[in-house]
C-alpha cells in the first residue's frame, strides 16, 4: 500500500522555492490525464480507462491531504467517464459510432453559456460554504464506510472566482466531452489557462508546467475536433 501514500517520493523536482517532490501515486496519476485527454482529442475510446485512473488515484491524494470536497468531486468524474466510455461506444447497425464529433447547436450552446454564468457567480460568493457542506457530506460518508476521518480545518479560498471558474467549466466540459461537442475542448484551455496562472501564483511551478502541457493538448484536440465537424458536416450535406 506505499505506493498510494503521497509521502511516497519518486522524484524532486527543482522548481521553485525549495522544489517539489512528485510521489509515485500523483506522477502515475498525472501521466494517465495526460494520456487521457491527449487519446480523447483523437477520438479513441480506451482515453476513459486512462480518465478512471487519473480520477481514481487523485481522489486517493484527496484523501490523504483532506481535501474531501474536491474528493466528493472525483466520484462525479469518475461516474462521468464511465457514462462517457458507454456513449461513445454504442455503435449503429453499420458498426459506426453513434456519437459523431459536432458542435452544440446554438440555443443548446447559449442555454450551457447562461448556467456557466450563474453557476459561476453562485460559486463565487458562496464557494466556502459550499465546500464546506461537501466536505461534511464527504467525512460522514467516509465515517459510514468504516474509516475514521477528521473534519479538516478549511480555509477561505484564495482566488474563489479563479476556483469557481475552474469547478464549474471542468464539470460543463466533462459532460460536453461524452456527448462529442467541440466546444469541451474550448472549455479545456480555459481551465487550463487558468490553472497555468493560479499555480504559477502560489509558486507551484511543477503544477503549472503540467497545466502548460494540457493547454497545448487541449489546443491541439480544439484544432482536430473542429476540422472533424467540419467534415461530418459536409459529408451531411453531400448525404
Amino acid at each position: 500500500m506505499d505506493f498510494f501514500s503521497t509521502q511516497n517520493i519518486a522524484v524532486h523536482i527543482p522548481l521553485g522555492a525549495g522544489g517539489y517532490d512528485l510521489s509515485w501515486i500523483e506522477g502515475i496519476g498525472t501521466l494517465a490525464g495526460l494520456l487521457c485527454i491527449w487519446l480523447a482529442s483523437k477520438e479513441k475510446l480506451i482515453n476513459y480507462l486512462f480518465g478512471l485512473i487519473n480520477v481514481s488515484l487523485f481522489a486517493a491524494i484527496f484523501f490523504q491531504i483532506q481535501l474531501y470536497a474536491s474528493l466528493l468531486l472525483q466520484l462525479f468524474f469518475f461516474v462521468a467517464n464511465l457514462y462517457g466510455w458507454y456513449a461513445w461506444s454504442r455503435q449503429t447497425t453499420d458498426n459506426q459510432s453513434e456519437l459523431k464529433i459536432r458542435w452544440l447547436p446554438l440555443p443548446k450552446a447559449i442555454g450551457w453559456g447562461a448556467v456557466c454564468v450563474v453557476a459561476i457567480a453562485l460559486m463565487t460568493a458562496f464557494i466556502d460554504p459550499v465546500f464546506a457542506f461537501l466536505t461534511k457530506i464527504s467525512v460522514a460518508v467516509l465515517h459510514q464506510l468504516g474509516l475514521q476521518v477528521t473534519m479538516p480545518v478549511l480555509q477561505p479560498d484564495a482566488f474563489p472566482f479563479w476556483d469557481s471558474c475552474m469547478m464549474v467549466l471542468s464539470i460543463v466540459a466533462m459532460i460536453l466531452m461524452t456527448r462529442k461537442y467541440v466546444e469541451n475542448w474550448l472549455l479545456w484551455v480555459i481551465i487550463n489557462v487558468i490553472s497555468v496562472m493560479i499555480f504559477a501564483r502560489q509558486g507551484v511551478y511543477a503544477m503549472s508546467l503540467e497545466y502548460a502541457i494540457l493547454t497545448l493538448i487541449a489546443l491541439n484536440g480544439s484544432w482536430l475536433w473542429i476540422k472533424s465537424a467540419r467534415q461530418q458536416g459536409s459529408q451531411a450535406l453531400s448525404g
